[in-house]
């Protein structure tokens, strides 16, 4: 397992081994005790698949506040996303930036988004399936989130926001200048 930092702090790539032959290929895609080794977390509670059926499909900015705060493990099965993170933990000095992977069925990675970060995706071909680990249940009634091209945070998707396909929900979501963070520097509960 390959296992590569990003500027934000716990936010990393993961890239299991791909073993091939002739019939294709196999890769153990998650292991408690790979991710022990590399110092990961790796208590998952739930699996979640979301499929796209078009290509500027885009599903975030979401978060989890605590006492259900969620670290994510992002892996896209078919298809390819530009999967991002973005820091809202309270006295970070990086709060409000973000970063930005392809995972795709051809990269194999998987994008480890920790407690205290939004989570969002645009998808980069049509018929994209998406699968992931969250660290704690779906909890509806702490659910957050931001408007996804927030220009205070500047994400750049590769498509202009008026060819993108949104959610109800994220249409009508806030700013991050109105977001009242609920994580504390380490992403469990702020505390000031």
């Amino acid at each position: 397992m390959k296992v590569e930092t990003t500027k934000l702090d716990g936010v990393v790539i993961v890239t299991p081994a791909r073993h091939g032959d002739n019939r294709g290929f196999f890769s153990e895609t998650f292991s408690t005790n790979a991710m022990g080794q590399a110092g990961l977390p790796s208590k998952f509670v739930q699996d979640n698949l979301s499929r796209s059926a078009n290509k500027g499909t885009v599903r975030g900015l979401h978060c989890q506040a605590p006492p259900h705060a969620q670290a994510k493990l992002v892996r896209c099965l078919r298809g390819a996303i530009l999967d991002v993170a973005v820091d809202v933990r309270h006295g970070s000095p990086t709060y409000g930036d973000w970063v930005a992977v392809e995972l795709s069925d051809d990269n194999g990675s998987a994008l480890l988004v920790p407690e205290g970060y939004l989570h969002g995706f645009i998808t980069l071909t049509d018929d994209v399936d998406v699968f992931y680990k969250c660290s704690d249940h779906y909890a509806p009634e702490t659910e957050m989130s931001v408007r996804f091209d927030d220009p205070d945070i500047g994400i750049e998707w590769g498509m202009p926001s008026d060819q993108t396909t949104l959610s109800g929900k994220d249409a009508e979501a806030g700013s991050l200048s109105a977001f009242a963070t609920p994580f504390g520097l380490d992403g469990g509960p702020r505390t000031s």
